[in-house]
């Protein structure tokens, strides 16, 4: 994690959000090869926590207007249509001006939606360390 303060502020904020009513959202997943697209309907004046990325994934804004919280701490206006690299290790916050929708690729051949977040996802700080030293094992 590049900025431990930013991460931690998202956390905490992540847990405040966790307390309040949830809202579940359209996600549609469209396949082909070697390619998932995961695509997220927001409505707007909606405030979402992102997951934490394994790997560098590509994210488009297709429709709407969203605040986005970067790594460094800073809030970037999105307008689509805008494409973002979310790097790995990356957990975001979004607060939506419009009704947004938000596309997440992913280079993979599953086809089970919840197979390719757990493969994509980390669901905390821990799992994503723990998932980190995996790769640096193997890759020695």
């Amino acid at each position: 994690m590049k900025n431990q303060i930013v991460r931690d502020a998202v956390n905490a904020i992540e847990q405040i959000m966790l307390k309040m009513p949830q809202v579940e959202l359209p996600v549609e997943h469209i396949f082909a090869h070697n390619v998932c697209a995961r695509v997220l309907e927001i409505p707007a004046n909606r405030t979402l926590s992102g997951a934490i990325h394994k790997y560098d994934n590509l994210n488009f804004l297709l429709k709407g207007s969203m605040g986005l919280v970067t790594d460094d701490g800073q809030v970037k206006e999105l307008h689509a249509p805008t494409i973002v690299v979310a790097p790995a290790g990356s957990k975001r916050l979004a607060s939506t001006i419009t009704d947004c929708t938000w596309v997440t690729i992913f280079g993979t051949n599953e086809k089970d939606p919840s197979k390719i977040v757990e493969d994509f996802t980390a669901a905390n700080d821990q799992e994503y360390l723990e998932f980190c030293k995996i790769l640096q094992i193997e890759e020695t």
